[in-house]
């Protein structure tokens, strides 16, 4: 069974809460538990973890290297400017691991700063717009790949 390491970026526990005109109405563990029951459906071993610390994230793709597991990865506002998260994710893809970037909102609809993703040129592929639902589509990506 393959693994998948599904991380979530700062705020991200605040769902449901924080701007639920953008990022809907579902809590962060409303979000753990779809991504369980996705994730056994598609026959995959799955952990969802979140953090607001960016070193914590950082460890956490060195982990899924050392691991091979593969990451849906969710770096909410780390997607535009931080380097270091962008340089641990692209050891994940060159280590031949599935990696997918994955967005609530579609940032391109949005402010100009969102735009710019330092991840997603390092990533597999990139999934946005589609809130929740998204990991899913994340999720049936690394089944079709392993």
């Amino acid at each position: 069974m393959s693994r998948v390491l599904v991380l979530n970026g700062p705020n991200l526990g605040r769902l449901g809460v924080r701007e639920p005109e953008v990022y809907g109405s579902a809590t962060h563990a409303d979000l753990v538990a779809a991504v369980a029951g996705w994730a056994d459906e598609l026959g995959l071993e799955v952990e969802v973890r979140q953090t607001d610390d960016e070193s914590v994230l950082v460890g956490w793709l060195h982990e899924a290297v050392d691991a091979r597991a593969h990451v849906a990865l969710n770096p909410a506002a780390f997607t535009h400017y931080s380097y270091a998260l962008r340089d641990a994710a692209a050891q994940v893809t060159q280590a031949g691991l599935v990696l997918v970037e994955v967005h609530l909102s579609n940032p391109y609809a949005r402010e100009s700063f969102r735009h710019v993703s330092v991840v997603g040129p390092i990533a597999t592929g990139t999934i946005a717009g589609f809130g929740v639902h998204g990991y899913h589509l994340a999720l049936e990506v690394v089944a079709a790949r392993v």
